[in-house]
């Protein structure tokens, strides 16, 4: 077989390249005996009727006009790539996918699941619970063979603390596993709907992103990932959403919506002070790329700097407002205009601000007196933001992901750490052994150093895995590669 471009690239680099996230497509019959064997006939039973329910039936067995008042939305259509067989036979078997690797250019990879991001979805918790149990079992037991190059990510459902707790347990020290792909936003039913006389299917829901406001206490949760030494890996995206709802179009579902979950976890974790009380705790942000990361981080700095306690009180305060000046101003502007006359005294007096009307700058200053949006975050400096979101966040990112340079440059102070993620195995990867050789295109263009790259493609996945279990690449390919990595870093 002729040399491939990846790895070519990967010939003229002196350091390993790691898949921070790749894929694999699960088969259905070999999950059903697991599920079988974990939980018993009875719940493959269960699982099976529910798939006939989902992924897409509702949508082709409704007529359009149903779709559009249902808002059904559009399922996705042709999702795995065709192209080279090879390939595809890799991404089903674990032994091939091993095999395939050197042609990949890619030294160890961190395989996560297709099949398995949708268990983590279901509702009923007994059956999730069986699902996510019967799937770490899977992985763990096809995968070991194969563990000099492959870390397959197993599930972690974080629905509610104690089932996460339990399987995280379960997955780290019963099956070894040392990745785990987690739904750290949660789409909930608002509690004021969960009145008896409110039809299930007409409940409106919240998206509780887990680390500040949430329904539940996760701090157990980030203290059991420390203690586990494992990273906290979310992939879960935000199909499903009330805004992702298009009956006619795939694409516009699937615009971002990684992005848009990473950002909604992102911003609990920083408001929510989640980062600066679990400080040796990292988080991967999957498959989102970099923009998000560089836009939320910009706005997290624009917006302390004008709505810190201090600069509103300062700034903003209602009462600090010269009503007399004020009112000298508007009088020589609207003397004559009939539209103003005799309104001036109710205006300065409680209607100052159109969108809270009728209240006087007394009530509306001691409505709010004492508020601070940033009290769960300690910080004294605007550049203390980025010290904290940039320490233990690390972005996946694609290779051809545009926005990658951006957060690599000097220049806008960003400082995010991308990741890469191959997406090996989906529609978007027609040929795995061009990732490596787009990702490049990076440094051909000018656009990255290789320093950058060798980050990019090495250092951030080994300080995001490795730097919460230093033993994660013991006993694989690149472990004395890794190990003098973190040792540089440290």
């Amino acid at each position: 077989m002729a040399e491939s471009a990846a790895a070519r690239v990967r010939r003229r680099l002196n350091h390993p390249v790691i898949d921070a996230d790749g894929h694999w497509l699960e088969l259905m019959p070999v999950f059903l005996e697991f599920l079988a064997e974990v939980a018993g006939p009875g719940m493959v039973d269960d699982f099976v009727a529910r798939l006939k329910t989902r992924h897409g039936h509702s949508w082709f067995a409704a007529t359009p006009e149903e779709r559009i008042r249902k808002r059904i939305a559009r399922p996705g259509w042709w999702t795995y790539t065709t192209k080279h067989i090879e390939d595809r036979a890799a991404s089903m078997l674990p032994k091939l996918f091993h095999e395939r690797l050197d042609h990949w250019g890619i030294d160890f990879a961190l395989v996560y699941p297709t099949m398995g991001l949708d268990l983590l979805r279901v509702e009923e918790e007994p059956l999730r619970r069986a699902l996510v149990r019967a799937y770490n079992v899977m992985v763990a037991e096809m995968f070991r063979p194969f563990s000099d190059r492959v870390a397959p990510a197993g599930l972690c459902a974080l629905n509610t603390p104690s089932e996460a707790i339990e399987e995280a347990e379960h997955a780290v020290r019963a099956l070894n596993l040392k990745v785990l792909c987690m739904n750290c936003t949660v789409p909930r039913p608002i509690p004021a709907d969960l009145c008896a006389d409110t039809d299930p299917a007409r409940r409106r829901i919240y998206i509780d992103c887990l680390a500040m406001d949430s329904a539940f206490d996760y701090e157990p949760v980030w203290a059991k990932m420390t203690e586990l030494r494992v990273a906290v890996t979310n992939h879960i995206g935000s199909m499903g959403w009330p805004d992702r709802t298009s009956p006619s179009n795939f694409v516009s579902i699937h615009l971002g919506h990684f992005a848009q979950a990473n950002h909604a976890f992102a911003r609990g974790l920083f408001m929510g002070g989640v980062l600066q009380r679990h400080p040796k705790l990292n988080f991967g942000l999957l498959e989102g790329g970099a923009g998000w990361a560089c836009n939320l981080l910009s706005d997290l700095r624009s917006h302390w700097r004008t709505r810190n306690a201090q600069a509103v009180e300062a700034n903003c305060l209602p009462m600090n407002l010269d009503r007399a000046k004020l009112r000298s101003i508007m009088e020589a502007a609207t003397q004559g205009d009939r539209r103003f006359a005799g309104k001036l005294d109710d205006i300065l007096a409680r209607n100052l601000e159109a969108q809270r009307p009728f209240t006087s700058p007394e009530e509306l200053t001691e409505r709010h007196l004492g508020a601070d949006d940033f009290s769960r975050v300690r910080i004294a400096t605007e550049d203390e933001i980025s010290t904290i979101f940039t320490r233990n966040i690390y972005i996946g990112c694609e290779a051809d992901d545009p926005m990658t340079p951006v957060a690599f440059d000097p220049r806008h102070r960003f400082g995010v750490k991308p990741v890469l993620g191959s997406d090996i195995s989906h529609f978007d990867v027609t040929d795995a052994a061009k990732v490596l050789e787009e990702a490049w295109e990076m440094v051909e263009h000018n656009l990255i150093t290789e320093a950058n790259f060798a980050e990019f493609t090495f250092g951030n996945a080994v300080a995001l895995h490795g730097g919460m279990n230093p033993d994660f690449f013991k006993d694989t390919t690149i472990e004395s590669s890794a190990a003098a990595e973190l040792k540089n870093t440290q």
